[in-house]
């Protein structure tokens, strides 16, 4: 519609004519899209992007759609403005009528804290909509189910960790992943992860860079380590701003063409490789005559593991490289918080696995600009571009995610200030979101009044602000000792057991959490000097444990202690030592990594 509509004269001048005319990024402003999302939800049955709402002076909605053809929309706002001008009285009363409906409609209700039973019910229902034949669940078109497959792995059952595994394994294997540069696209038009939408968002590759890291932790599968770091890699490479944080998309066009960056002919392989390399390049990435795309061209796959390493290897470089001098997809390179606390604990994470200091060197620079470019007192801001904030607020799911990853990089480093600016915003999500009901809102008690405040705590491409919530709150509480926190945790992941059963692939992220929450969540204070080696190798083996939602506190033992599950931990008879504690009650200390692994299993 932008192009057809709002960049056409005609259309144009109808529009300033006779309206008030506001276009939103949604990215920007998650809670004006959630509220006329709900609404053309409720009053045409369906919803989507774009999204068009027309509504009265006061913010209510009368009349909603999605996509307008041109010549469709020109008779559409051709009638709503005689609607207004000779009949206002009625659709001012219909949008009043529509938010009184909105403002009935009761929030999602929230149940008893999650069981195992719970939990187990939930894999029961994820597996009753499992594609054994793709991995992935339901049909087509196929999103990676990335706080799903996170849950999954943590419950760590047979039945549970083979539907992980094999969906992760697809998604690697498929179109839906970049073979040469690494990185996910959006989602898969078809149900078995061949043809992309080759829109590349960082939220997708900040998820799934963690869970691919969580499946080789667990595994040690040698796809999951490539597709990690090749996924590091294009975060760093390609999605990086010169401020240190991450640009939220890649497009799906280049050259006004779908796709067109990233698809191969034979012929194209041919004239880059040779005919040798090309013939055996087409074999292995599954790239044919009559194309898997359109006009002849396939997106490239990587079916099975090919004998030759190096030639593979060889061969991925010289495509990259010629690849490279294509037009690139335009990038978007507003910085959203949220996003980029996830992108922190991805990478924090990452680095701290395969012991690669320039990720977590990566998520030390964008925890910096989340703290001094998108801090606003003890408040967050939205978005930021080129190092200039915006004046958007800071949602729920950006004081949660952004906390959620200043925490894993605190675990991952030691250094207290993250420990510190994630308790004010965990604090501020407390005091400012709470529906005093055990949920939260998605918006601050202070935020813009719009016809309706919005909550919803399902997630959808992300965590949900509610759920994401709940995972920091429930880290920092084991850090700290914290009943509020604690409780606020355990009341929020209430809806969890309403969903469950029926509706899981809704409450991935959510189920994840009360999966850490069962297991305690095991918190690990790791004492002895940032230089001792036994303190290092410590702190490594807690970093690898594949115990879910393990929380790490690392200090020198000198009795100072500015995180709580630190004060009184010392060393033993001189020697770095672990503590290992569930609720701030622990086990004796020990001192060797052999004996930290034992107490993990324990």
């Amino acid at each position: 519609m932008a192009h057809e509509s709002f960049e056409d004269d005609a259309t144009a001048a109808l529009m300033n004519e006779h309206f008030v005319n506001v276009k939103v990024d949604r990215e920007e402003r998650p809670d004006v899209d959630a509220v006329y999302m709900a609404a053309t939800q409720a009053m045409t049955g369906q919803g989507g992007w774009p999204m068009t709402v027309f509504a009265t002076p006061d913010g209510h909605p009368f009349y909603t759609g999605t996509y307008f053809p041109r010549a469709q929309f020109q008779r559409l706002l051709a009638g709503v403005s005689n609607a207004w001008k000779g009949e206002r009285d009625a659709v001012v009363g219909q949008g009043a009528q529509v938010v009184e409906v909105l403002n009935r409609r009761a929030a999602l209700p929230g149940g008893p804290v999650p069981t195992a039973e719970t939990l187990t019910a939930a894999v029961r229902g994820l597996a009753g909509s499992f594609d054994a034949a793709n991995g992935g669940f339901g049909g087509a078109p196929k999103f990676p189910p990335s706080m799903v497959l996170e849950f999954l792995l943590r419950e760590g059952s047979a039945d549970a960790v083979e539907m992980a595994s094999a969906t992760l394994d697809a998604m690697a294997r498929g179109g839906i992943y970049d073979q040469l540069g690494g990185g996910f696209a959006r989602y898969s038009v078809d149900a078995g992860w061949v043809v992309p939408h080759f829109e590349k968002m960082l939220y997708d590759n900040a998820l799934l860079l963690r869970v691919y890291t969580h499946w080789w932790r667990a595994g040690g599968s040698p796809s999951a380590r490539r597709v990690a770091l090749e996924t590091a890699g294009w975060l760093l490479r390609e999605m990086r701003t010169p401020e240190g944080g991450f640009a939220s998309a890649l497009d799906a066009d280049s050259e006004g063409v779908e796709g067109k960056f990233y698809v191969w002919t034979p012929a194209e392989l041919r004239e880059v490789l040779g005919d040798d390399d090309g013939a055996w390049a087409a074999s292995v990435f599954e790239v044919t005559e009559a194309g898997t795309f359109e006009h002849g061209s396939s997106v490239l796959q990587l079916l099975g593991e090919p004998d030759d390493a190096e030639r593979l290897a060889s061969v991925r470089e010289r495509l990259l490289a010629a690849r490279e001098r294509r037009v690139r997809p335009g990038r978007d390179d507003k910085v959203v918080a949220a996003w980029n606390g996830l992108a922190v604990a991805a990478l924090a994470e990452t680095g701290a696995a395969f012991e690669r200091p320039e990720l977590i060197e990566a998520a030390r620079q964008a925890a910096a600009l989340l703290d001094d470019v998108h801090a606003d007192g003890g408040r967050l801001v939205r978005t930021s571009r080129d190092g200039r904030p915006s004046d958007h607020a800071g949602v729920l799911e950006d004081y949660a995610d952004v906390a959620e990853g200043l925490l894993s990089l605190y675990s991952v480093t030691g250094e207290t200030r993250w420990f510190r600016r994630a308790g004010e915003l965990l604090d501020a999500v407390l005091d400012r979101f709470g529906d005093g009901e055990g949920g939260f809102f998605d918006t601050a008690d202070d935020a813009e009044r719009l016809f309706q405040r919005p909550q919803d705590p399902t997630d959808n491409a992300a965590p949900s602000g509610q759920f994401a919530a709940a995972g920091a709150l429930l880290s920092y509480a084991a850090l700290t000792g914290e009943a509020r926190h604690r409780e606020a945790a355990e009341a929020a992941l209430g809806t969890v057991s309403v969903l469950a059963a029926e509706h899981a692939r809704f409450a991935g992220w959510g189920l994840a959490v009360a999966r850490a929450a069962l297991a305690g969540p095991v918190e690990v204070a790791i004492v002895g000097a940032d230089d001792d080696p036994s303190a290092a190798a410590l702190h490594r083996a807690a970093l690898l444990a594949d115990v879910p939602g393990l929380v790490i506190a690392r200090g020198p033992g000198n009795g100072r202690a500015e995180v709580p599950l630190l004060a009184d931990r010392g060393l033993v008879n001189g020697q770095a030592a672990a503590y290992v504690c569930r609720r701030f009650t622990c086990r004796m200390p020990v001192t060797t990594v052999a004996a930290l692994k034992s107490e993990l299993r324990g």
